[in-house]
């Protein structure tokens, strides 16, 4: 009674603060670089920790090179894990570098700074029924400070049941990128799950799924299902117990709640010898493939500790949601992977919805370790099976005699191409210059076209020796600029000193005159 939401996008309070890295870890496993990473390769460095304090940030660092034509260039380094832009997260440091204590104390007093004001444990014991605290739930004693935030009074228990839909989404892609289920695509999954007989779900970075098994089992006593939320979004701590809830960041497999919280993760797995348990996970579509592929198989490799009946190389069943152009960086991780062809669509995203509802069709699927003919895909939404693949594709996705297969990937109906030897897009034509199928407006031989500063092949722009002989010379022109204008200051103060000076010596003389 007498609670109330508040937040402001502008102003957010302590638990909207983003977390920063200051662990590092050494012994690195290298991957090849994405091909939209932009040249950088990441190396995920998750052996052993080093000495220094990460009990509360975003755990291990990975550590990044920077490559050209397959080559390193310049010193790695490491950087954030789940923030990708500098600005959500400064931390960055050299490989090779040795941290001064000055520096580390300092990050240390930022991390303390930059914690939530209360731990899990704490938001559960202090709001009694509402599992309320004083940053997102305030009582009516506490809304003078936060008298600037934006309310939602009158909050009923139903709406509690649903925090998905009271919080704000985090959407800046380049740290969050939390978007949410639609319904259709959430009531579908959950349907998927009991058809297939999982009675317990773990759900990494799916609170809306998480948030409608946990309504369901409230409102139906025969209804079997459980699931635990692992998320990087600390907001949730203040609606689920730490048997619900984990604070959790997929990119290093790092539990914010340590010991305690891996062990919650831990016997959730193990709960009837691992038996009935799927893993269902929506990461950021920017994050790195093989970040995420390492995490996953730590989870899959705790499930597999489990004394279960079965061959040893059985893998805990995975509803992996990604665009499906990722499907071969996918593969290269989990070869037993599938792709599925139905189209997983998003609330708060313009372009992930389904059919023409969005201002194209989701490219967003379901891969899955799961028998492809298991899995029944809506009739009414425009799929059908397909006798020959044994599985459920698009109405769209005519199957190819010569590659044998339903080659579409986006929905529409592809042709196979001769002279590549598969089938492509129908917007795509054979380019005999390229020797390969591409758009009509395409620029033939791209690839050799050369750098955007000075037009020579082999480097991009941002490692152009053009543009670094620039920018040495700009800061060059800048340090001189500084010199200069330091000398400019000195000389006027010490103009101004003798002015000040000479001054003081007439006045001493005057009044010395006049004694």
């Amino acid at each position: 009674p007498g609670s109330a939401v508040g937040h402001s996008p502008e102003r957010p309070c302590r638990s909207a603060r983003p977390l920063c890295c200051t662990a590092v870890a050494v012994g690195a496993s290298s991957w090849k670089p994405d091909a939209c990473s932009g040249g950088i390769e990441a190396r995920l460095l998750m052996s052993r920790l080093s000495t220094y304090n990460c009990a509360r940030p975003l755990g291990p660092a990975l550590l990044f090179v920077k490559t050209s034509q397959g080559k390193e260039e310049g010193r790695r380094f490491y950087a954030c894990s789940a923030c990708r832009d500098r600005k959500d997260c400064n931390f960055f440091q050299w490989e090779d570098e040795k941290v001064s204590e000055t520096r580390l104390a300092a990050r240390e007093e930022y991390n303390r700074n930059h914690q939530p004001s209360f731990t899990h444990r704490q938001n559960v014991e202090r709001g009694g029924f509402f599992k309320v605290f004083s940053v997102l739930f305030v009582f009516k004693a506490e809304w003078e400070k936060h008298s600037d935030h934006q309310f939602l009074c009158d909050i009923s228990t139903a709406q509690l049941k649903s925090p998905s839909q009271l919080l704000y989404p985090l959407e800046n892609k380049k740290t969050n990128a939390q978007y949410l289920f639609t319904d259709r695509s959430c009531q579908f999954l959950l349907d998927l799950i009991i058809d297939l007989g999982f009675r317990r779900v773990l759900s990494v970075g799916t609170p809306r799924l998480h948030e409608l098994i946990q309504s369901t089992a409230s409102q139906e006593e025969d209804f079997r299902v459980r699931s635990l939320l692992l998320d990087i979004d600390f907001r949730y701590s203040q609606f689920y117990t730490e048997d619900e809830f984990c604070h959790y960041n997929m990119f290093n497999h790092y539990f914010f709640g340590g010991e305690a919280a891996h062990e919650t993760c831990r016997k959730f797995l193990h709960q009837d010898n691992g038996e009935r348990l799927i893993m269902v996970t929506d990461p950021p579509f920017g994050g790195l493939v093989e970040a995420l592929a390492s995490s996953f198989k730590k989870l899959m490799a705790m499930w597999k500790e489990t004394e279960k009946e079965g061959p040893n190389n059985q893998e805990m069943p995975v509803f992996w949601i990604f665009p499906y152009f990722f499907e071969s960086r996918i593969l290269e991780f989990f070869p037993s992977f599938s792709m599925m062809d139905y189209q997983v669509d998003y609330d708060n995203h313009a372009l992930y919805k389904h059919g023409k509802t969005g201002r194209r069709q989701s490219p967003v699927r379901i891969f899955t370790n799961i028998t492809p003919s298991m899995i029944v895909l809506p009739v009414e939404e425009g799929y059908r099976f397909c006798a020959i693949c044994q599985r459920y594709v698009s109405s769209d996705n005519q199957h190819c005699e010569i590659c044998n297969s339903c080659t579409s990937k986006d929905g529409r109906r592809w042709k196979h191409c001769v002279l590549c030897k598969k089938c492509v897009k129908p917007s795509w034509f054979h380019c005999n210059v390229c020797n390969c199928c591409a758009l009509q407006t395409h620029t033939c031989e791209k690839a050799d076209a050369g750098c955007f500063v000075c037009g020579k092949a082999g480097h991009k722009r941002s490692a152009c020796p053009s543009l670094s002989r620039a920018r040495t010379a700009c800061q060059a022109d800048k340090k001189q600029r500084q010199k200069i204008l330091k000398r400019v200051k000195m000389g006027i103060c010490k103009s101004s000193a003798m002015k000040h000076a000479i001054f003081f010596r007439k006045k001493v003389k005057n009044k010395k005159k006049k004694t």
